[in-house]
């Protein structure tokens, strides 16, 4: 008797997730945890690939999945050249692109590399959905205000994309005929305007756009950020990571977990509050941004990412830019969760696979 599963890959930096789903349920789930010493042992991320493969098979052989179980693995998207939104089927273009680091390197490039590798093998065809290449901003919002440098669509796709879907099904809307405002709050910040299917444009934080958040500057002071440089004589390196790593919350606090920056906020800590709400604040602007971008018509403003467990974030927000639309919570990141459905959306011809 086939089992129906789908095997769901999603490669991290110094863990992954593997998970099995069949029939719209969760079966399985667990989180494979790297030491260093092991993943120092490979010189490239690419070299990685057969020792990750490993704890693979064997959790499959612990959920006792065989020949025939499975109709479809799903590996998280890494990066390669710009795409627009959807289910991918799993190339040789595709494999190359990551393989090669042409548009950056990243543990989730493996992703479907991984998820080719097991489909292979159990005769059954490899996806990968929504990755944060996704790129379908509309023209003038490329405009940076200086020739040669571009805007670019970097944000938290899958999760954004996957949460506008929840709530939209949950009033019994679709997709690709809704407006929505996504800001998916993590340890970074990425806000998008969805409109009828397509994210018209972002508020990309790993290029130093918008709110800062517990890790990332966001916008800043140009003139006073080149000044930095010049008098620092900071690499590019160095640039990269003070814009996402080094910034945000951290500059001000040493602090990257906010459970802990709200605990002291609201034990008293007046500079700690200053702290959240300038981010709370920024978020709120961003929205607004977004707002505009949509001409006023929102259907919904959808706060997710880990940070919106926050009642005090949520309920900061929600004060500023309730005005604009209902504002719905989605805490948390269902990245498993939206892997699995772009692929039974295909399965099921409820959208047509896309190729790379």
């Amino acid at each position: 008797m086939t089992r129906n599963l789908v095997l769901v890959i999603n490669p991290g930096s110094t863990s992954g997730k593997v998970a099995l789903f069949s029939e719209g349920k969760l079966i399985s789930e667990k989180v494979i945890r790297y030491t260093v010493e092991e993943l120092a042992a490979f010189k490239t991320i690419n070299e990685q690939q057969p020792f990750r493969k490993v704890k693979i098979v064997e959790y499959l052989k612990e959920n006792n999945v065989r020949q025939g179980d499975l109709i479809a693995v799903v590996g998280r998207g890494g990066l390669s050249k710009p795409i627009v939104g959807g289910t991918y089927l799993v190339t040789g273009e595709m494999l190359h692109d990551l393989a090669s680091g042409e548009y950056g390197m990243h543990a989730s490039n493996l992703g479907a590399g991984l998820a080719k590798e097991f489909a292979d093998e159990y005769g059954v065809n490899a996806y990968t959905v929504d990755p944060v290449v996704v790129d379908e901003m509309q023209d003038v919002a490329r405009l940076s205000g200086l020739a040669g440098i571009e805007r670019r669509s970097v944000f938290h796709t899958l999760n954004s994309k996957a949460a506008a879907r929840a709530v939209l099904a949950e009033h019994h809307q679709v997709y690709e005929e809704s407006n929505v405002i996504v800001a998916h709050m993590g340890g970074g910040v990425s806000v998008s305007a969805h409109h009828h299917g397509s994210v018209i444009d972002v508020v990309n934080g790993i290029d130093g756009e918008g709110a800062y958040s517990p890790e990332r500057t966001g916008g800043l002071p140009l003139v006073m950020f080149a000044k930095k440089i010049i008098d620092e004589r900071l690499d590019m390196e160095q640039v990269k990571k003070i814009l996402a790593g080094d910034g945000g919350i951290k500059s001000y606090t040493d602090e990257i977990d906010l459970r802990i920056v709200e605990k002291e906020a609201l034990s008293g800590n007046a500079a700690y509050r200053n702290y959240l709400d300038g981010m709370c604040y920024q978020v709120a602007k961003c929205i607004g941004e977004m707002a505009v971008v949509l001409k006023g018509q929102v259907d919904y403003i959808i706060l997710t990412g880990g940070i919106s467990y926050s009642d005090y974030v949520v309920s900061y927000i929600k004060d500023y830019v309730s005005w604009i639309s209902e504002v719905e919570i989605v805490p948390g990141e269902k990245e498993m969760e939206a892997l699995y459905q772009g692929v039974m959306r295909v399965l099921n011809h409820e959208e047509d696979v896309k190729i790379y």
